[in-house]
């Protein structure tokens, strides 16, 4: 049985590209942080603030994880229902001069190669109309990603990343339209060993 952690993270996963950055980031600190009251509060509402419809699947994943926490019923039962969201409206590229990593790469790096379950490090910057370009962390495999998220996060936050966009992915499974097309256009930055063994 999932539990309301990992159904929250794997939903807010599949927020990205679907709510915007601020808010996303937020929520997944508060989901790292233990803040469960604010995201009950908070992320039906803004899910329907920003008419961000759900899969059954997906409603499944927010009811597991909010209900526990409080969130009100009709606030739930008020979230639009949505098709397999397939559409993504941003492009991904590879940063050309990835293998010179900068210091926040570095330091995303120290904590991915300590912690438990990683597989990989991926990175690229994320295209946007009207917007400045994005770096986008992609990690797959971890032991508790909400945690991971989290940490990552404060570590881009350090570094000047107002918005950062921290992607904990598990390391098997198909992943979303909005994380195969950051995966493709990302370069790799790290691999654990074992992944190397068996690639």
């Amino acid at each position: 049985m999932t539990s309301p952690d990992a159904a929250c993270h794997e939903l807010l996963l599949r927020m990205a590209g679907r709510l915007p950055d601020e808010l996303l980031w937020r929520m997944r600190d508060w989901l790292a942080d233990g803040g469960r009251d604010a995201l009950a509060a908070t992320l039906p509402r803004e899910l329907l603030r920003h008419r961000v419809g759900l899969t059954d699947h997906e409603r499944d994943l927010l009811e597991t994880a909010v209900v526990e926490w409080g969130a009100a019923h009709q606030l739930l039962d008020a979230v639009l229902p949505a098709l397999d969201p397939d559409e993504v409206t941003v492009t991904f590229r590879a940063d050309p001069g990835a293998a010179d990593l900068d210091t926040a790469a570095l330091s995303v790096l120290a904590v991915v190669r300590g912690h438990p379950g990683c597989v990989e490090l991926r990175q690229g910057s994320r295209r946007s109309a009207g917007a400045p370009e994005q770096r986008v962390v992609l990690v797959l495999g971890a032991e508790r990603p909400w945690a991971l998220t989290g940490t990552l996060q404060r570590v881009l936050r350090a570094h000047g990343d107002r918005t950062p966009c921290v992607e904990v992915l598990p390391p098997h499974g198909e992943p979303p339209a909005y994380h195969r097309a950051a995966i493709i256009g990302s370069a790799p930055l790290w691999r654990s060993a074992a992944a190397l063994a068996g690639a």
